[in-house]
């Protein structure tokens, strides 16, 4: 049990560390972002690079893969609108005065969350600033987008989330929600006594998870700015989340991931292989894929809490995880993309669905593993 696996391919086009990873939704293409100032194209089909994303000033922080375009940010303070069939830039957008944490792309909109302590809405055809969210007192780093469809029977005006709300998580130990239509605070969610690392909604529905630097994670009502539950078990910074048919599963620098019932808080089982700070996570078919500080990723059964497999060949921490089919992709610091046959993996069966589904939503986790002390071996 827990036997090596090995790689299929080994991408190391990179001359830096790999920051993010990004599948497109059609899962015929990746997108990484490096600390080399670059992204790279790489088609699903043969691990192939397939362009070269060349023009930022500093090193790539995120980025997402849409169909038709690539989105990238960067240290150069700048966003970036790439074509995926000519790797050409086709828009720049220019505004934010410090490094750009996080993108989101989502119903039609462009988001943006920076070191500047603002998140921006833009205008995704003419690449301008369409709002500006001022009100953190410290760096925003991670964002999220509730659309209007996915808040039914919201008790707030209809002007409110007439274009959704966007929520941010900052080191100054808040998370706020924005009325996007007007760029006002609808509520912020107070709490956590550290920085907010990472943040995952619920959709449909109106609650979000967010984790800290404070060992816990917390339930909020969006609308309400209620705190509905404390997760805390934890004994380091929680890093990463993933929300699927009810069950919240936390990542922390403790060496742990535990997974809880969204609805009661509820600890279920404790995920505890690793030997470093949990750095990413996946849940796919069954099985939870990690990324951690100790340059190597696990597969588990997601309801036994059994190791199936370890992934061993990085030599650095791995930053992001994907799955797609039968090819689990991992991107590390030490700047290779790593493509692994998962298909031996003991099949269990997917998590019951929920009577509410909460498999849907956008998450952004932190990236950069620097944000949390890796701990000795």
């Amino acid at each position: 049990m827990g036997g090596g696996g090995s790689a299929l391919r080994v991408c190391a086009d990179h001359r830096g560390g790999i920051n993010w990873l990004s599948l497109s939704p059609d899962g015929q293409r990746l997108l990484t972002g490096s600390e080399d100032g670059t992204a790279r194209l790489w088609s699903t089909a043969d691990g192939q690079c397939c362009a070269l994303l060349q023009g930022h000033e500093s090193y790539v922080t995120f980025c997402q893969l849409e169909d038709e375009a690539a989105y990238t940010c960067s240290a150069d303070c700048t966003i970036r609108k790439w074509d995926v069939l000519t790797g050409q830039c086709l828009q720049v957008f220019r505004g934010h005065t410090s490094i750009v944490n996080r993108i989101l792309v989502a119903n039609n909109q462009l988001f943006s969350s920076s070191y500047d302590r603002t998140a921006r809405a833009w205008s995704v055809d003419k690449g301008q600033v369409a709002r500006e969210f001022r009100g953190h007192r410290n760096c925003v780093l991670t964002l999220a987008y509730s659309a209007p469809q996915d808040l039914p029977g919201a008790p707030c005006t209809e002007e409110a989330v007439a274009r959704g709300l966007l929520v941010t998580g900052s080191t100054d130990g808040t998370a706020k929600v924005w009325q996007v239509a007007s760029g006002c605070c609808h509520q912020t969610l107070r709490g956590h006594t550290g920085a907010v690392l990472c943040l995952v909604l619920a959709t449909p529905g109106h609650t979000a998870f967010t984790g800290s630097t404070d060992a816990t994670v917390r339930a909020w009502d969006i609308l309400s700015g209620q705190q509905l539950r404390v997760f805390q078990e934890h004994q380091g910074s929680v890093i990463c989340l993933e929300l699927v048919n009810r069950h919240v599963y936390s990542g922390s620098a403790d060496r742990t991931v535990k997974c809880w019932l969204a609805d009661t808080g509820e600890r279920v089982r404790t995920f505890a292989a690793h030997r470093h700070s949990v750095s990413a996570l996946k849940y796919h078919a069954g099985t939870l894929f990690t990324g951690s500080g100790d340059a190597r990723a696990r597969a588990f059964d997601a309801q036994s809490g059994a190791l199936r497999r370890v992934f061993r060949g990085h030599a650095f921490i791995i930053n992001c995880i994907q799955v797609h089919g039968q090819v689990l992709y991992t991107a590390s610091h030490d700047g290779a993309l790593r493509l692994w046959d998962v298909r031996g993996l003991p099949r269990a069966p997917p998590l019951p669905p929920p009577k509410r589904s909460l498999s849907r939503l956008f998450s952004n986790k932190v990236g950069c593993a620097a944000s949390a002390p890796l701990q000795p071996a």
